[in-house]
């Protein structure tokens, strides 16, 4: 379902300019194999993430937003188009434009990224959707935030509980344990590999700056988690040979 239009129309010259300046650089046997590889029903024109970052930003600049409901109606035209693929990565980089999001993104915003979980429902959106923007409001604003991602992580949607898993992934030393091992917990018996696969990114993480609580961690539910987040969990304190083996 397209997200709920802001009152303000999106900039019409910026979508303009980027799908202009995308279509130009368009590789059309990358994109059957960036369209196979992601196991997409929406096509790719063909672009790689560097040089669709580099026009994203150029693009940017050349046609600024002054307005945060400009912005956030842009983001979410852009996210609608489902006729590329890099569109929706557009609308993430413009999410993630460093002016914009340092004036703009706040608790009231969170409504639409759920809406882009919802419907993006794959990694290469969710991650950095759940990494680069829920986690810095839960940063920013973690009284609001955080009883809001702690319903996220109960519910029935595997990519809003993942969300609600990876949000602490960039926090290190900052990270709310407790909150994080309740997150996992609403997943840990699911059989589906994403959610597995999540909670073992989050734990292999945190175990660079706490390995202890990792291994601890791992170690009393042993019998709980999935093989897979163990291994994954574990996976950097193997190396280094801080366990020997994953229980």
């Amino acid at each position: 379902m397209p997200a709920k239009r802001t009152a303000a129309p999106p900039s019409a010259a910026l979508i303009k300019a980027l799908k202009r300046d995308f279509k130009t650089l368009a590789d059309p046997e990358r994109a059957v194999q960036q369209q196979a590889y992601m196991k997409s029903d929406i096509p790719y024109l063909g672009l790689g993430m560097p040089e669709l970052r580099r026009v994203s930003k150029n693009v940017f600049r050349e046609h600024p937003i002054t307005e945060s409901a400009v912005w956030r109606s842009t983001v979410a035209a852009l996210w609608d188009d489902t006729e590329f693929r890099e569109y929706r990565y557009a609308a993430t980089e413009l999410l993630a434009f460093s002016q914009y999001q340092k004036k703009w993104l706040n608790p009231s915003l969170l409504p639409q990224l759920k809406n882009m979980i919802v419907t993006g429902a794959w990694w290469d959106h969710v991650d950095a959707l759940a990494i680069n923007h829920v986690g810095k409001l839960l940063k920013d604003y973690p009284e609001t935030i955080k009883p809001k991602l702690a319903q996220w992580a109960q519910e029935k949607n595997v990519w809003v509980r993942r969300t609600a898993i990876l949000a602490q992934l960039k926090f290190k030393a900052d990270t709310d344990t407790g909150f994080l091992f309740t997150a996992i917990e609403h997943s840990i018996s699911d059989p589906d590999f994403f959610a597995r696969k999540g909670i073992g990114w989050a734990l292999r993480e945190y175990s660079k700056t706490a390995p202890e609580v990792v291994i601890d961690y791992v170690t009393k539910n042993r019998d709980r988690l999935s093989p897979l987040s163990k291994r994954e969990g574990l996976k950097v304190l193997l190396k280094k040979g801080s366990v020997d083996s994953v229980p």
